[in-house]
Formats: structure tokens, sequence, C-alpha cells
């Protein structure tokens, strides 16, 4: 893919405009921006809503060897992927965070589990919701089902597009409460 890469001063601006106020998310990396009608935004709904999975498997792989050349210093003991509600998954089919994280995986060789968030809320779509919307959207949207799994744990977590971070830190608070040591994010792009 010819997509322009974010530069550093971007993703610095984008983790202070997203996350930096939670203190939840300690790190993020994302290598593109997500603009409308491009080829990016292309290749993302083919995963989601074309059952491409090979194209998860391919953009992980490349969010994977843009962290190793970008954020060397990243170390992190498991990846989870974003789940989807179980009613949402089983409308679609799959979970398109789970083929990036597969990708990422390929790639580093982190472990990675499916099975320790549980999406426990049924969210409404984000995409039309302000950022104070979103972020009440979330609001008790997550469940760690493995505490012992995350305990004392640096976790990489995955989606494929973070727009304001709100489901990002839903996911990375649980998972701070249930004991993980440290929350950092990934996604194949930032939207505005």
């Amino acid at each position: 893919m010819n997509i322009e890469e974010i530069d550093d001063s971007r993703l610095l601006y984008e983790f202070n405009k997203k996350f930096s106020d939670n203190k939840i998310i300690s790190d993020f990396f994302a290598p593109y921006l997500f603009e409308k009608d491009k080829e990016l935004q292309q290749a993302i709904h083919s995963l989601k809503y074309e059952n491409k999975f090979r194209v998860g498997i391919y953009l992980g792989e490349m969010i994977a060897k843009k962290i190793i050349e970008r954020r060397p210093h990243w170390k992190f003991d498991i990846i989870i992927p974003i789940p989807l509600h179980k009613l949402k998954e089983t409308e679609r089919g799959y979970n398109q965070s789970y083929f990036i994280a597969k990708g990422i995986n390929r790639i580093l060789g982190t472990k990675f589990n499916k099975s320790i968030v549980k999406r426990s809320k049924y969210t409404e779509s984000q995409t039309t919701l302000t950022f104070i919307e979103r972020k009440e959207n979330m609001d008790g949207a997550f469940t760690v089902k493995n505490k012992k799994a995350v305990s004392e744990k640096i976790i990489l977590l995955v989606d494929d597009v973070i727009t304001t971070g709100a489901t990002m830190s839903e996911c990375g608070k649980v998972l701070l409460e249930s004991g993980a040591e440290k929350i950092l994010a990934a996604s194949i792009a930032i939207a505005d």
C-alpha cells in the first residue's frame, strides 16, 4: 500500500489529545492517518465487512514492522485485541482486531489472547458520536475474565482505528484495575 506515514510529532500530538489526561494508556502507536475514501479505508472496510481476514493479518504485520522500526524500546507480554460484543461478533462472524493482533504476533512472536477481556456491554456504533458520547457509550463496556493472566503484565491493546481513544482507554482501565502493570495501544490508523 502506498500510504503516507504519520510522523512522531503528530503521534505525540494525538497521544496528548486522546490519552495523556486519563493516565491509562502509557503510549500508543499508529503508523497511518485514516482518511475517508482512500486506499487504507478500503483495506480496513474489506477486513471489517467483506471477510478479508488476510487483510487484517497483513495490516497487523505492517504495524509490527513499524513498531520494530519506530518503537524498538517497546516491550510487552501479551497482545490483546479489543473484543467485540458477542452479538456483534456473531453478526459479523469474526472480530477484525483479532486478525490484526494475529499479524502482529506473526512478526513479533509475542503471545496474544482474545479470551482475557470480554465486551460485556453492547455499545452502539461510535462513528456518529461526539467525544463525550463515545466515552459514555464505552463506560463499563469491558470485563476481565482472567485477572491472573494480566497480573503484573505489560499489555498491548490492538484495534483497527483509534478515533477518540475512548475504547482503548476503557479497556485499558479494566486491565489496570485487574493488576496489569502497563497498557500500550496500537492500531493501523488514527482518525481525526
